[in-house]
């Protein structure tokens, strides 16, 4: 198994796309790459820690790969916005592809050279690429959050849902 870590916005909407995927043995919802240890959703969400909300996801990488991952994170994303995604503004939702080895890092520069090389998008493709760091569970009532609250989270992925039906 190997481990991918992707910052897109709330990490409640970076759940579903990966959810059910052949492959994916778990996926969590979380902070990463701040100096706080075990930091909270309130302390995230006032910008006290430094860290993203993102999402941890166990792999097999014999029935997907980490560029098949990159490829759907793309996809959920508006990789042009470096100050957070759709209605989730600032630091603590930006855009980050987190590696974990250097196959990871050059995949993830590879599809993000591609991807500014297709002219998909008119603005620069802003999405950061870092390395990994510890990632913190975030707290229960966040993980799998579509699932336990369908219309809450309907209602917070309207904007996102509506870029990506434009965009891609």
């Amino acid at each position: 198994m190997e481990r991918a870590i992707f910052a897109g916005g709330c990490f409640w909407c970076m759940i579903q796309p990966f959810d059910s995927l052949p492959g994916i043995q778990s996926i969590f919802s979380g902070y990463t790459g701040g100096y706080v240890e075990n930091p909270t959703y309130e302390q995230v969400k006032a910008h006290e820690t430094g860290h993203t909300e993102a999402v941890e996801i166990i792999f097999d990488p014999e029935k997907i790969s980490f560029s098949d991952l990159i490829d759907i994170y793309w996809q959920q994303t508006d990789p042009t916005d470096a100050l957070g995604q759709f209605e989730d503004r600032g630091d603590n939702y930006r855009p980050v592809i987190f590696y974990f080895n250097e196959e990871q890092r050059v995949a993830a520069e590879n599809s993000k050279a591609e991807l500014a090389a297709s002219s998909r998008f008119k603005e620069p493709i802003v999405t950061a690429i870092e390395p990994a760091q510890k990632f913190y569970l975030a707290e229960d009532y966040h993980q799998d959050y579509y699932k336990k609250n369908p219309e809450n989270f309907k209602r917070n992925h309207a904007r996102r849902e509506q870029f990506l039906k434009e965009n891609w």
